[in-house]
C-alpha cells in the first residue's frame, strides 16, 4: 500500500505522517504549521500494536481538531474500521483499498472547510463536526440552500435541527432577510392561527388591536416551523393552502395577502405513522418533504464530540466573559462514552453546567459534569417486568429516568431538563402526562 505524498495529484498539499514513535514531534509540527491531514502509518499496526492507537488519535485530535486524520492499517477489518472512526479517524484505510485516492479525499475536505471559513460561506460555522454522518447534512445544505425548495428536517430531540434551518437560511438569498421560528406545540389552538397569519382588531376576546403573523413577518424571508407534527389538522388544511398559493387571510379579515416566503419545517415524530393515525394531513406531508434532511442523532457521531465540546466551551465562555477552559482528556473520553440521550442539546447543557461549577479552574475535568450515568437510571432488565403491556413498560421507563433526573437536580426542572437535553416545556409536558396515567 502506497501512500507516499509524491504520488498525490493535488497541489502540494502537506501530509504530516506519523508513526508511534514519532508523536510527540507530530503534536509540535501541528501546533507549529498548517496540515491538510495526518496519516498514521505503521506496517505493525492489526499485529497486536495497535493498542497505542487510541492515544495517538486523541493526542493529534486534541491537538489540531478538524484535521482529518487517516489510519493506514493493511489488516484492518470493518470492526477494526469502526473502532478507529470512533476514536477520531476520518477514514481507514485497509489492504487492497486505494490508500492515496482516500487521503485525497480527506486533503480536499479540509480544503473544503478552509474554502468555506474565507468564501462567505458563514453558515457553515453554524454546523460543527466532521464525521460522515454530518458532512451529509452539510451537502445537502449547501446543495438546497440557493433554491426556494420548501425542507423537512427530521431527527430526535436535540440533534440541532433548528440550527440546520438557520445553515439554510444563511446560504440562501434569503440570508439578508430574518428567519421568523414558530414552536407549533408552544401555543394553544386557539391562538396558533393567530400566530401564524395574524389577526384584525376585534377579531376575538382579547384581540385588541391587529396583529402582523409570522408568515408576514417572514416575507421575503424564511419561515422555520419547529414539531410540524403538532400542528391540529384545522391549522394543517390552512398551511397547506399558503403552501400552495402563497395567500391568505388574518383572523376576522376577507382580505387576501400574498407573501413570498421559504418554509421549513422540523419534526421529531414519525409523520407517516401519524398519517396512518388520522392526525397529519398525506397531501401536506408532501408539499413539506420536497427536500427531506434528517439530522443524525449524537451516537452517529461520536468522533464530532470533541469538536462539539470545545465549540461549546469556547462559546459559553465567550458569552460569560471569561478566559477559556480547556478540557482534560478523561474528560474527552468520558463524554465521548456517555449514551447523549438527549444528543447535542444535552452535550450543550452539560458543558455549561461544567463551565459553572469550575469555578476559576482553566481545566474542566470529569467531576465538573453532571451525566446521569446508564448504571444510576436503575431500570428493571426485561425479565424481571411482568406486564406484557408496551406502552405501561416504556412509562415505567421514562418516568424513571426522568424522577432520577429531578432528584439529582434537587427538584429545578429547568436544570432536569437540561441534564437530559430537553426544552423545559417538554419534560412539563411529560411530567403532566405520566401524572395523568398514574
Amino acid at each position: 500500500m502506497d501512500v507516499r505524498e509524491g504520488n498525490l495529484t493535488q497541489d502540494t498539499p502537506n501530509i504530516l505522517r506519523v508513526t508511534p514513535g514519532s508523536v510527540a514531534e507530530a503534536v509540535e509540527q501541528l501546533k507549529a504549521s498548517s496540515v491538510d491531514v495526518v496519516v498514521i502509518h505503521d506496517p505493525h499496526l492489526g499485529n497486536g500494536l495497535d493498542w497505542a492507537i487510541e492515544e495517538m488519535l486523541d493526542a493529534l485530535a486534541q491537538t489540531a481538531p478538524g484535521i482529518p486524520i487517516i489510519v493506514c492499517d493493511e489488516s484492518a477489518t470493518v470492526a477494526d474500521a469502526v473502532r478507529y472512526i470512533r476514536l477520531g479517524a476520518h477514514d481507514v484505510a485497509s489492504a487492497g483499498e486505494n490508500a492515496t485516492a482516500i487521503i485525497e479525499a480527506a486533503v480536499e475536505f479540509r480544503r473544503s472547510q478552509r474554502a468555506a471559513d474565507s468564501s462567505g460561506e458563514s453558515w457553515r460555522k453554524h454546523i460543527v463536526g466532521s464525521s460522515r454522518a454530518i458532512m451529509r447534512t452539510i451537502e445537502v445544505i449547501r446543495l438546497v440552500g440557493s433554491r426556494r425548495s420548501t425542507v423537512l428536517i427530521t431527527g430526535e430531540t436535540g440533534t440541532g435541527k433548528e440550527m440546520v434551518a438557520r445553515a439554510i437560511h444563511l446560504a440562501s438569498p434569503r440570508a439578508q432577510q430574518q428567519i421568523v421560528a414558530v414552536n407549533c406545540n408552544a401555543l394553544p389552538e386557539n391562538l396558533l392561527e393567530a400566530e401564524l397569519f395574524g389577526h384584525v382588531k376585534g377579531a376575538f376576546t382579547g384581540a385588541i388591536q391587529h396583529r402582523v403573523g409570522r408568515f408576514e413577518q417572514a416575507h421575503r424571508g424564511t419561515l422555520f416551523l419547529d414539531e410540524v407534527g403538532d400542528l391540529p389538522l384545522e391549522i394543517q388544511t390552512k398551511l397547506l393552502r399558503v403552501l400552495q398559493e402563497r395567500e391568505f387571510q388574518r383572523v376576522g379579515s376577507s382580505e387576501t395577502i400574498r407573501v413570498d416566503v421559504r418554509l421549513i419545517a422540523a419534526t421529531n415524530v414519525d409523520l407517516v405513522q401519524r398519517i396512518r393515525e388520522g392526525r397529519f394531513r398525506e397531501d401536506l406531508y408532501y408539499r413539506l418533504n420536497v427536500v427531506p434532511i434528517a439530522a443524525p442523532p449524537l451516537r452517529e457521531r461520536l468522533e464530532d464530540i470533541p469538536l462539539l465540546a470545545h465549540h461549546f466551551v469556547e462559546k459559553i465562555c465567550k458569552q460569560e466573559g471569561i478566559p477559556t477552559r480547556r478540557l482534560s482528556p478523561e474528560t474527552i473520553e468520558r463524554l465521548k462514552n456517555c449514551p447523549w440521550p438527549g444528543n447535542v442539546r444535552q452535550l450543550e447543557n452539560v458543558v455549561e453546567m461544567a463551565v459553572a461549577l469550575s469555578g476559576t479552574r482553566e481545566v474542566l475535568y470529569p467531576s465538573d459534569f453532571p451525566l446521569p450515568s446508564q448504571s444510576t437510571l436503575r431500570i428493571e432488565p426485561t425479565s424481571a417486568i411482568q406486564t406484557t403491556d408496551f406502552e405501561q413498560t416504556v412509562g415505567r421507563i421514562e418516568r424513571q429516568i426522568l424522577e432520577d433526573a429531578l432528584k439529582k437536580a434537587g427538584g429545578n426542572k429547568t436544570a432536569a431538563a437540561g441534564m437530559l437535553g430537553l426544552k423545559r416545556t417538554t419534560l412539563a409536558a411529560k411530567l403532566k402526562s405520566l401524572e395523568a396515567v398514574a
